[in-house]
């Protein structure tokens, strides 16, 4: 894969060490992190007792020039609502927040890498699931 858009457990998992989530996103050529993917970052450095540290890394990986923040654009809004249609018509219901994931990756052709099964129920964006 050379392009690749990070799901906020895929980024949890390559700061605890997790071998295939550092050797996935070590050899893309492109890492995109969605606006979305950010937002629960900070949530949950807001939330936990190392926020200072947390940010740090954090913007040592956005300062990679193979990062690229990706922020919801039109063409992401377009394969969110299809991407909505598509899960409700079929019940298979996803977190709001990774269909946004999903619909970005979607938009700029890259590949979710996550460990949140769901993710497979979107369709429209190729997934790679990584085991624990």
């Amino acid at each position: 894969m050379t392009r690749i858009c990070l799901d906020t457990s895929a980024y949890s998992q390559l700061k605890r060490g997790h071998a295939e989530a550092r050797r996935v996103i070590s050899s893309a050529r492109e890492v995109l992190v969605p606006t979305i993917v950010l937002g629960e970052l900070r949530a949950g450095f807001a939330l936990g007792g190392r926020r200072a540290r947390n940010e740090t890394e954090l913007a040592e990986l956005l300062a990679d020039p193979a990062v690229r923040v990706c922020a919801v654009d039109e063409a992401a809004t377009a394969h969110y609502a299809d991407i909505v249609v598509a899960l409700r018509r079929a019940g298979t219901p996803v977190p709001t927040n990774d269909i946004w994931i999903g619909a970005v990756a979607a938009s700029n052709a890259a590949t979710v890498v996550t460990f949140d099964a769901h993710f497979a129920r979107i369709e429209r964006a190729a997934t790679l699931v990584l085991a624990p």
